[in-house]
């Protein structure tokens, strides 16, 4: 069983009084300012075809465009969710049933794995190999 220990009242954290500061501690997660959300979604760029295939298995490429059916939703028939993935805009998404729509990797993942997108950030570095801090 997990127990947690009392705080320690000498901790910078807590005040004179020994009560917990107003200022919230940040969740390593929510702290989006050190993810290089940039260098993610490139690198997630030159794999997107791979991580398409893994994401959205089913679906296919026509023109500079992978269509398959969204798994989010009860989607039946190809044609209304598409990733673009080549050219200036690779990584663009977009569900033309429902209006969901977003501009890279990260955000399809954040999308397609109910994420935040630091979490999605993280996750799709380290699918990559890469380090996201």
């Amino acid at each position: 069983m997990l127990t947690m220990k009392s705080p320690d009242r000498g901790h910078a954290r807590y005040g004179a009084r020994g009560g917990a500061s107003k200022t919230p501690k940040p969740h390593p997660l929510n702290n989006t300012n050190k993810i290089n959300f940039k260098a993610i979604n490139e690198a997630a760029i030159h794999s997107l075809p791979r991580l398409l295939a893994r994401w959205l298995p089913g679906g296919k490429r026509i023109g500079k465009e992978y269509i398959a059916l969204n798994p989010t939703r009860a989607d039946r028939h190809l044609g209304s969710f598409k990733v673009v993935i080549v050219g200036h805009r690779a990584g663009a998404w977009a569900d033309f049933a429902t209006g969901d729509r977003g501009g890279d990797p990260i955000s399809l993942a954040a999308y397609l794995f109910r994420l935040r997108q630091g979490e999605a950030a993280c996750k799709l570095a380290e699918m990559l190999g890469m380090r996201h801090d």
